[in-house]
């Protein structure tokens, strides 16, 4: 039987004491920048997605899942590359604009865009969620630096 080190214990705590507080704040401030990011494009959007939803909408659901997942991408990305809280708040900003203008594109090249959603047209909301995410993807991958 062999025994445990106790200075292994003590530097494992040291460094979780001295870790945590840094990830404990990065992980709220990307929640917050997410929630925030969610609400502002649920409010800009001209899609009812909370109602839509509740009234059982599949299409409204996956436009507001894609939003939600390409919104966490560029976070994600920015959290393993910066522990800078400001990259945090300015590259999640910039993700917030790039889903909206992704929106208004795909709304662009889609007539009736509103309409088919509201309608329930699952084809529609995949092809919003996939640009979103193919967005999401390339606004991430600019972001991680050489």
């Amino acid at each position: 039987m062999s025994q445990t080190d106790p200075s292994l214990f003590g530097g494992i705590f040291s460094a979780l004491g001295a870790g945590l507080p840094h990830l404990l704040l990065q992980f709220a401030v990307a929640v917050a920048m997410l929630a925030a990011g969610v609400a502002i494009y649920m409010a800009v959007t001209p899609f009812r997605e909370r109602q839509m939803i509740e009234e059982g909408n599949t299409a409204a659901g996956v436009v507001l899942g894609g939003a939600i997942v390409a919104m966490a991408i560029p976070l994600a990305a920015t959290l393993a590359t910066s522990s800078l809280v400001l990259d945090l708040v300015v590259w999640g900003a910039v993700a917030v604009v790039l889903q909206l203008l992704t929106v208004a594109c795909v709304s662009l090249v889609f007539h009736q865009f509103r309409a088919m959603i509201q309608h329930g047209n699952v084809a529609a909301a995949l092809a919003l969620a996939g640009t979103q995410l193919a967005v999401a993807l390339l606004n991430a991958a600019v972001m991680i630096p050489n």
